[in-house]
């Protein structure tokens, strides 16, 4: 089975790389020390239609299918997983507007996320709940014409920046999955705060934050989809989400191997390139050879979730996702050693990449997880 790019998909690739080149790479590493949210490059990535490509066209998006947006993905993260993060996160939670969404949510979100002009948050993960989403305690009580939440969120991505967001709740306690609500919350509304999470390892330029929900009401329209059918509607994404993680790995992966290809290239040694030993030349070998293997695994991933079989998209994205983010750690925590004493500073890209990647093992559902979903399918 051949997994291939398409004329137009290389030329999304290639413009990406292009974009990435000129707007995210000369400016990585300042965002990356300032902590600093790179809104301007998020505006001007959007005019290229690299913000939620997901959108539909009627919408103002591009309408991408799975296996083009992961290119753009993994293009941005190659270019710097901190601003590819930001960028690329500036849409969570649109699938679920998308596919569950009232008319009048797309109409008025969706255009101006398109746009790079807003951003959404997705907020599922709780202090004391992050692979177990059944067990949230965020709950909305429902008050006439409206539902009060309250609760807390933890690790939400843009938090502190996004304009409306995504909240599952439990609107029915005592039923696990079953009770699960899906609820479209505007982030100025009156009970939400916002407090960023500065002490991070990595992807620095991304906004993370925790989220206090404090007697927030919101009208019972807002509600996505149906009421407790929220974990369902959630799951439709589990496969994208985790193929998208796996070509973020990607991307850094080889954002690594480019890094240490150039210095091997150019640092010298006993009168030689360190590129000339072959120690050197088995290390970035072997990198290489890791780097197209998550690739493979990752495009095939993406063909099985268009595919739309569910039990088979879940095997290869969790295959995918688990695979391409152990290597890109590997493969980060070789370009650091090619690098040497030079890679344990920040004149290079080498340790950043070597922060940026382990995130991809943690969030999407850790390496643990996807290996528990792995097993289920096989036996």
């Amino acid at each position: 089975m051949s997994f291939q790019l398409s004329n137009e998909q290389r030329a999304i690739k290639e413009a990406v790389r292009e974009f990435a080149e000129d707007e995210i790479e000369p400016v990585a590493r300042e965002h990356d020390e300032n902590k600093e949210y790179p809104e301007e490059i998020r505006r001007k990535a959007a005019e290229y239609d690299f913000v939620a490509p997901n959108i539909p066209t009627e919408y103002g998006g591009a309408g991408m299918e799975l296996g083009s947006s992961i290119l753009v993905t993994e293009e941005l993260w190659r270019a710097d997983p901190g601003i590819g993060s930001a960028v690329g996160s500036a849409g969570f939670g649109t699938d679920m507007l998308v596919k569950y969404g009232d008319e009048w949510m797309k109409e008025e979100y969706l255009p101006a996320i398109a746009a790079g002009d807003s951003a959404s948050c997705s907020m599922i993960s709780e202090p004391a709940h992050g692979s177990n989403v059944a067990g949230i305690e965020t709950h909305a009580e429902q008050d006439g014409h409206e539902y009060v939440i309250n609760g807390s969120k933890m690790w939400i991505t843009n938090g502190t920046v996004a304009d409306v967001g995504v909240c599952m709740t439990k609107t029915d306690p005592g039923e696990g999955h079953a009770g699960i609500t899906a609820f479209l919350v505007p982030m100025d509304t009156e009970g939400v705060k916002t407090e960023k999470i500065n002490n991070k390892l990595g992807i620095r330029a991304s906004d993370l934050a925790e989220v206090i929900l404090d007697d927030v009401r919101v009208p019972a329209d807002n509600i996505i989809g149906e009421k407790n059918k929220g974990f369902y509607q959630l799951m439709d994404f589990f496969a994208s989400g985790r193929t998208s993680v796996a070509a973020q790995a990607v991307g850094a992966a080889q954002g690594a191997l480019d890094a240490a290809t150039e210095y091997a290239g150019e640092r010298e040694q006993f009168d030689q390139k360190i590129g000339e030993f072959q120690a050197i030349q088995h290390k970035l070998a072997e990198m290489a050879t890791d780097v197209e293997a998550a690739r493979s695994l990752t495009y095939r991933a993406a063909t099985h979730v268009e595919e739309g079989d569910d039990q088979t998209a879940a095997k290869y994205a969790s295959m995918a996702k688990l695979f391409a983010s152990e290597r890109a750690v590997e493969v980060a925590d070789e370009g650091l050693q090619v690098h040497g004493g030079a890679g344990y500073v920040t004149d290079h890209a080498a340790e950043r990449y070597y922060r940026d990647a382990r995130i991809t093992k943690i969030y999407e559902g850790t390496s643990e997880i996807q290996k528990n979903i792995i097993a289920d399918r096989l036996l």
